[in-house]
């Protein structure tokens, strides 16, 4: 369980404070007590002086001589009673037996009693208190020496009222004086309970990584001194801190930059080792059969046909790998201008045209003008590369969409390149992108397929700040390929004369 300085101090005090006036209210009273005894005590001797002086008077003025113990015998009730008349307290009179000659009262009787009246008899004198009642006993002397005790019963009401008042002030007073010393102490340390508490928080939130802007106490004593401290402490460990988080985020950018260079590095020399072996061993194995078969005209067609297929192949190879490769290692500065992509996506339409004429496909354009801020050499590059896949991995007669469209209250231009061809399926789509990757070796090897045209289109739309995503396929008919690509929009008045919609060549 937690508990606040400042209840402690409190607590501390009042505990300081209830001991103090324990002690000085116990020394009090127990002087006031020692007082109305010796008080007691006093009064009682000079009561016992008294009776003693005038038994000894009334023996001496009897007419006829007695025997102290036979006068005391005769006279003690009228003794008691005018001793009794004259002190104005109950008195009895005892002979040396302990028997009983006189008494102004009906004395009890019990061994407490019997008790204190023997260590009378013996020449001492002993009382003892009962509630309200002091119960008193002395000797009786007579002429010639102790002929009996004396029993007195005096009143201490007043001496016990007087002391509960004292008690009870005492009381009062220490209760008043504790509460109100735990109230002022209590105001007085909350203020050195908050300086505290800040400088807890303070250091508790350099702890969590929140570093004060401030010092959490301005005071002119040891905790402002403290509080001044562990702002220093603060804006020095803020600054180390920032300072080493500055060096690791260079040192992991450095890190992750080599280990991605070596890792593209091992896959580019793998991949160009495996796509560069399969057309030179085309080419190699019709140059061994040339040699082999010299005169044969049929052979020597079909290897020249191949060849020439595989060295333009290769040639593609090599200049899409240098172009590749440029792009990953250096940052080109683009010429970004405002292209109004609908003209833009027609151009490249209009260059593709013999190409899809000579496969016997349809396309279709749906285009409306959006204007974007972006290199349009490297759109055009984009658009070809997209097009170009759509008539390679095309059915026979099958169908080329392009269509773009304006979302303006999401700030964008959209493009949508579609083709008829076989679906790419679900555990590829997350790899078409990277280099030397085809979905079909075979048809790729057949089409001139490289792997690494969706490469470069991929980082040329990056590079525009776009991004180009592989569309699911038409869950109804499950056929064709449809890759989006998304741009920022430019906010101006764009000409609406270009509206090229539902058009096939």
């Amino acid at each position: 369980m937690r508990v606040s300085i400042k209840l402690k101090f409190s607590v501390f005090l009042a505990a300081l404070l209830i001991l103090t006036v324990v002690v000085l209210s116990s020394l009090v009273l127990r002087g006031i007590e020692l007082n109305q005894q010796s008080q007691v005590e006093r009064t009682l001797a000079q009561q016992t002086r008294l009776i003693n002086l005038n038994v000894r008077q009334a023996y001496y003025t009897e007419a006829i001589r007695q025997e102290p113990e036979q006068f005391l015998q005769q006279n003690g009730r009228r003794l008691a009673q005018a001793l009794s008349d004259s002190t104005g307290l109950p008195i009895a009179l005892y002979d040396m037996s302990g028997k009983q000659v006189g008494a102004s009262f009906a004395p009890s009787e019990n061994e407490l009693v019997q008790e204190t009246l023997n260590y009378a008899l013996k020449n001492k004198i002993a009382y003892h208190e009962q509630g309200e009642t002091l119960f008193y006993a002395a000797p009786l002397d007579g002429p010639e020496g102790q002929i009996g005790a004396i029993w007195i019963q005096y009143s201490v009401q007043s001496y016990q009222d007087f002391y509960a008042r004292i008690l009870q002030l005492f009381l009062w007073a220490g209760i008043t004086v504790v509460a109100l010393s735990f109230i002022l102490g209590y105001l007085f340390y909350n203020r050195f309970a908050v300086a505290i508490t800040r400088l807890k928080k303070s250091a508790a939130s350099i702890q969590e990584g929140n570093y004060i802007t401030e010092s959490p106490v301005k005071r002119k004593d040891e905790l402002g001194e403290l509080g001044q401290g562990i702002y220093y402490m603060s804006t020095s460990i803020q600054q180390n801190i920032a300072a080493m988080h500055a060096e690791q985020q260079k040192l992991q950018l450095a890190i992750e930059k080599l280990q991605a260079l070596e890792q593209q590095q091992k896959q580019y020399i793998g991949n160009i080792s495996h796509e560069f072996k399969t057309p030179l061993t085309s080419i190699k194995a019709y140059v061994e059969l040339l040699n082999m078969y010299k005169d044969d005209p049929q052979l020597l067609d079909d290897a020249t046909n191949n060849i020439g297929k595989e060295t333009e192949r290769l040639y593609e190879m090599v200049e899409k790998v240098l172009h590749l490769s440029a792009l990953e290692k250096y940052d080109f500065e683009n010429q970004a201008e405002d292209v109004e992509i609908g003209a833009l996506l027609a151009d490249a339409c209009g260059r593709m045209r013999g190409k899809v004429e000579k496969f016997a496909l349809n396309m279709e354009l749906d285009l409306e003008p959006a204007v974007i801020h972006s290199d349009r050499e490297s759109l055009m590059h984009i658009f070809i590369n997209l097009l170009d896949n759509a008539i390679k991995y095309n059915v026979p007669g099958g169908i080329i969409r392009v269509e773009n469209e304006r979302r303006t209250e999401e700030h964008q231009a959209v493009i949508r390149i579609y083709n008829s061809g076989t679906p790419i399926p679900e555990e590829a789509r997350e790899k078409i992108f990277e280099p030397f990757y085809t979905v079909n070796k075979d048809r790729a090897r057949k089409t001139g397929g490289t792997g690494l045209g969706l490469s470069l289109v991929k980082q040329f739309v990056e590079k525009q700040g776009g991004t180009i995503t592989l569309l699911p396929s038409d869950p109804a008919h499950q056929e064709g390929v449809t890759f989006q690509l998304v741009f920022p929009l430019v906010d101006q008045d764009i000409d609406t004369s270009l509206q090229v919609g539902n058009k096939s060549e």
